[in-house]
C-alpha cells in the first residue's frame, strides 16, 4: 500500500510541478518581446510582411494564447488582416495526454482574393517561386513516422468556436465578377465527434453579376463519426433574404427546414421533412438514396404545395407572363412517389394541377443513359386561356417615317438538344380547346432517338368526326426534313372553319387525306419547301353565304333574253358530293380537278390558292344537266343544255368569303358561242326533219294519186295476192 501511496504521491507531485512550470513560464516569459522575430521568420520564408500590432498574451485556465490586430501584406496590398484570435486548450486535458480544444475564437478576419487577367490567383504567390506545397508533399504528410497511411479516426473535443465579423472579397479581374462576403460568423459548442452539437451561422454575400445579396442565417444540430464518415443534421432551420437585380430590388425570402443523414462509407444518404420554400413556393420530400455513383437507387416522395405562378413571377421581380385569360397560372401543385431500381429514377403516382386541369400519369429517367419515357393523361385543357392576348390594332407604332419592322423568325427545333434526346412519351388528354378548336380523346406517342423524332399516332375526335395523323422529322442534320401523312374523317366544315377561322363558307362531312414534305427549322422556309397532296371528299354539303344557282339562272335568262322574277333566292347553294386534289407546291395550293353535283348542274373548276395571302383565283364552271329552278327565265332549253356558266372566285377569303365567287361576264362569251352552236345544230336539224316530212308528204300524195286511177286495182290485186300467200 506504501507503494502505491508513493505512486500517487510522485503523480500528483509532477502535474504541481508541470502547473507550476507552465505558470512560471507565462508570467515569466513576454511573447511581445518575439514579434520582430516572428516578423522576420514570416517575411524570410513568404512573400508576406508581417505587421503584429496588437498584443499578444498568455492564459493559464484554459491555457492559451491571445493574438490583436495582425496583418499581412503581399506586394504592398493587404491580404490577410486578424482583429483578434484566441486559442485555448484544456489544461487538464494536456495532462490527461488527450487533449482538448477549449475555446477558439476568431474575431474580424479580412481576407482579400484576386484573380488577375491571366488567371492567377495571388494566394498562389505567397510563397517563394518554386516552393509550392506539391500533391506528394501533401500525401507524405499523411503518413505516420513508420510510412503508414495516417489513421481515418480523428479523436477530439472542442468546447466552444466563434468567428465573428469575417469578410471575404474575391475578386476575378479578367470577367469583371466580384464576389463579397461578409459579417461571417460561426457559433458551435461541445463539440465533440460521435455526440450531438449546435451550430449556428450567419454571412452576407453580395456579387457584381448579377448584382445581387444573399443574406443568410442557418442553425441546426451536427453529428459526426470519429472516422468523419457519417453525418447527421438533425432541426435545420435555414434562413435566406435574397435581394438585388434579379429581383427586381426587392427583398424575397427562402427558407429551409428538415433533417438530413449521410453515410459516406455505405454510400447512402436521406432527407426527412425536408421543406423548401422561395416565397409563395413550397417543396417538400422525403427522400433516400443508395449509392453515390453512376446508378444511385432513389426513393420517397416529393410534393410541391399549391402556389400562384403569376404571384411568384411577380415577387422575383420578373416580368409578367401575358395570357389570353389573365386568370390562369394561379393553381399549380405536383406530387409524387420516388422509386426504381438502381441507376434508374422513377415517378409513379405522379400528379399535376394546372389551374382547372388535373394530369395523371409516371415517368421513369435512366441517370446513367438519359433515357427518359414519360406517360401522363389529362382530362380538359383550354390551351387558348395561356396564349398570349392578340396584338391591338395600332399597337405597333414606328417613328417617323419609316416603316415597322417585324422581329428576326427565330428556329422551331433546338437540333443540338433534339439530337442528345432520347424520350418515349405517352400523352393522353380527355378534351383540348386550341386556336379555338375543340378536340376530344386526344391519344399522342412521341419517340426521340439520335436526332430523330417521331410523333405517331396522333388522334383525336373534332365537330362529328376525328383525325389521325403522323409527323417524322429527321434534325441529324443542320437541314431537318419533316413528313406529314394525316386522315380527316366525317368532320363537320362548317363550325370548324367557324371556330378555326370565322370563316363561314362551306358545309359538310369532309373526308381528306395529306401526304406532304418538307425541310428546313423555320416556319417561312417549311412552307416554302412544302410538297405533296392533299385529297378531299365532301359529302350532303352546301356552299354557305354564296347561291350558285342563282348565277347559273343569271346566265340561262341572259340566253332566253328574259328578266328574272325570283327574289328570294336564298344564300346557300346544296350539292351532293363535292371532290378533289391539291397539289402542294410552297405556299400555293393547285387544284385542276373540282368537281361537285348540284341540283340540275354540276360544278367544275380549277385554280390556285394561296396560303400566304390567303388568296383564292379560281375559275369555275356550272355545267347545267337538267332543270335548276323554277323561274321561267331559268328555264332549261335545248340551247343552254350541257352548256358551263361561268363563275369566278377571287380574292381574300378571310376577309371576304362571301364576296369572292360571282357570275364571270368575260367569260360568258364563250358560252354564248356554245349556245350558238347548240341553237346552229338545232336549226340545221329543225331543217333536215321538216324537208324529210316534205318528201315524205309529196310521196305519199302520189301513191293515193295512183290508188286512185287506173292502175289502182291492179296494185290492190297485187297486194292482195302478195298478202295470201
Amino acid at each position: 500500500m506504501k507503494a502505491v501511496r508513493y505512486v500517487i504521491f510522485t503523480v500528483i507531485g509532477l502535474i504541481v510541478l508541470a502547473a507550476a512550470a507552465v505558470a512560471i513560464a507565462i508570467f515569466a516569459i513576454d511573447p511581445n518581446t518575439y514579434k520582430p522575430q516572428i516578423e522576420r521568420v514570416v517575411e524570410q520564408k513568404t512573400n508576406l510582411d508581417l505587421e503584429l500590432s496588437g498584443d499578444i498574451s498568455w492564459s493559464i485556465f484554459p491555457l492559451g494564447l491571445e493574438l490583436n490586430e495582425v496583418e499581412a501584406t503581399l506586394e504592398g496590398e493587404r491580404f490577410v488582416a486578424l482583429r483578434q484570435l484566441v486559442a485555448r486548450v484544456d489544461f487538464w486535458s494536456l495532462i490527461s495526454m488527450s487533449p482538448q480544444v477549449h475555446t477558439f475564437v476568431l474575431d474580424g478576419l479580412d481576407a482579400r482574393l484576386v484573380v488577375s487577367e491571366d488567371g492567377t490567383g495571388n494566394w498562389t504567390r505567397i510563397l517563394p517561386e518554386g516552393e509550392t506545397p506539391t500533391a506528394d508533399d501533401a500525401a507524405e504528410q499523411q503518413t505516420d513516422e513508420d510510412g503508414e497511411p495516417a489513421s481515418d479516426v480523428l479523436a477530439f473535443a472542442v468546447e466552444e468556436v466563434r468567428i465573428t465579423d469575417a469578410s471575404v472579397q474575391y475578386e476575378d479581374q479578367a470577367t469583371g465578377q466580384s464576389i463579397v462576403l461578409q459579417n461571417f460568423r460561426v457559433l458551435a459548442s461541445q463539440i465533440a465527434l460521435g455526440s450531438e452539437f449546435p451550430l449556428e451561422v450567419g454571412f452576407l454575400v453580395n456579387t457584381s453579376q448579377p448584382n445581387m445579396g444573399v443574406d443568410g442565417d442557418i442553425t441546426m444540430r451536427l453529428t459526426a463519426n470519429e472516422a468523419l464518415n457519417q453525418f447527421a443534421v438533425s432541426g435545420l432551420d435555414a434562413k435566406f433574404g435574397l435581394s438585388g437585380e434579379p429581383f427586381d430590388d426587392k427583398t424575397i425570402q427562402a427558407r429551409i427546414n428538415g433533417s438530413a443523414t449521410a453515410n459516406l462509407e455505405n454510400e447512402t444518404a436521406s432527407l426527412e421533412d425536408f421543406r423548401a420554400t422561395l416565397a409563395n413556393l413550397e417543396i417538400t420530400t422525403n427522400l433516400n438514396v443508395e449509392g453515390f455513383g453512376a446508378q444511385p437507387q432513389v426513393s420517397g416522395n416529393l410534393e410541391v404545395a399549391e402556389f400562384s405562378l403569376r404571384e411568384l413571377m411577380s415577387t422575383l421581380g420578373a416580368e409578367e407572363i401575358q395570357t389570353t385569360d389573365p386568370e390562369v397560372l394561379n393553381s399549380l401543385s405536383l406530387s409524387t412517389k420516388l422509386t426504381g431500381p438502381a441507376g434508374v429514377a422513377e415517378l409513379s403516382e405522379l400528379k399535376m394541377v394546372l389551374d382547372d386541369t388535373t394530369f395523371t400519369g409516371g415517368a421513369r429517367y435512366n441517370i446513367e443513359s438519359g433515357a427518359f419515357s414519360f406517360q401522363l393523361d389529362g382530362d380538359a385543357l383550354n390551351a387558348d386561356r395561356y396564349l398570349p392576348p392578340p396584338a391591338e390594332e395600332g399597337s405597333q407604332e414606328s417613328s417617323g417615317d419609316a416603316p415597322a419592322t417585324a422581329g428576326a423568325e427565330g428556329d422551331l427545333l433546338p437540333l443540338e438538344t433534339l439530337r442528345g434526346l432520347d424520350l418515349d412519351i405517352d400523352l393522353g388528354l380527355g378534351e383540348l380547346i386550341i386556336s379555338n378548336l375543340t378536340i376530344t380523346n386526344i391519344n399522342t406517342a412521341i419517340d426521340a432517338s439520335g436526332g430523330q423524332l417521331s410523333l405517331s399516332n396522333f388522334s383525336g375526335n373534332l365537330y362529328g368526326g376525328g383525325f389521325q395523323s403522323d409527323v417524322n422529322i429527321d434534325a441529324r442534320s443542320d437541314d431537318p426534313t419533316w413528313r406529314l401523312q394525316a386522315r380527316v374523317s366525317d368532320v363537320e366544315t362548317q363550325p370548324l372553319l367557324q371556330d378555326l377561322a370565322e370563316l363561314d363558307m362551306l358545309a359538310g362531312a369532309a373526308n381528306v387525306n395529306i401526304n406532304a414534305n418538307t425541310r428546313g427549322n423555320r416556319i417561312s422556309i417549311l412552307r416554302e419547301s412544302a410538297d405533296g397532296e392533299v385529297t378531299f371528299n365532301l359529302a350532303e354539303g352546301q356552299f354557305t353565304r354564296m347561291n350558285l344557282t342563282r348565277m347559273a339562272c343569271r346566265g340561262i335568262a341572259l340566253v332566253n333574253q328574259e328578266e328574272l322574277t325570283t327574289d328570294d333566292w336564298g344564300q346557300t347553294t346544296p350539292f351532293n358530293d363535292m371532290q378533289g386534289t391539291l397539289d402542294i407546291n410552297g405556299n400555293t395550293l393547285n387544284n385542276t380537278s373540282l368537281v361537285a353535283a348540284l341540283a340540275g348542274m354540276r360544278l367544275e373548276g380549277n385554280g390556285t390558292v394561296d396560303m400566304a395571302a390567303s388568296e383564292i383565283d379560281y375559275e369555275a364552271g356550272l355545267r347545267i344537266v337538267g332543270e335548276i329552278h323554277r323561274d321561267e327565265a331559268c328555264r332549261v332549253t335545248e340551247y343552254v343544255e350541257n352548256v358551263v356558266i361561268p363563275v369566278e372566285c377571287r380574292g381574300n377569303f378571310a376577309e371576304d368569303p362571301a364576296g369572292i365567287c360571282s357570275f364571270d361576264g368575260s367569260r360568258f362569251r364563250d358560252t354564248l358561242k356554245d349556245i350558238a352552236a347548240n341553237a346552229a345544230r338545232a336549226k340545221v336539224q329543225e331543217e333536215t326533219d321538216r324537208a324529210r316530212e316534205r318528201v315524205e308528204e309529196k310521196a305519199r300524195e302520189k301513191i293515193d294519186e295512183r290508188l286512185q286511177g287506173e292502175d289502182g286495182d291492179k296494185v290492190k290485186d297485187a297486194l292482195r295476192g302478195l298478202l295470201n300467200r
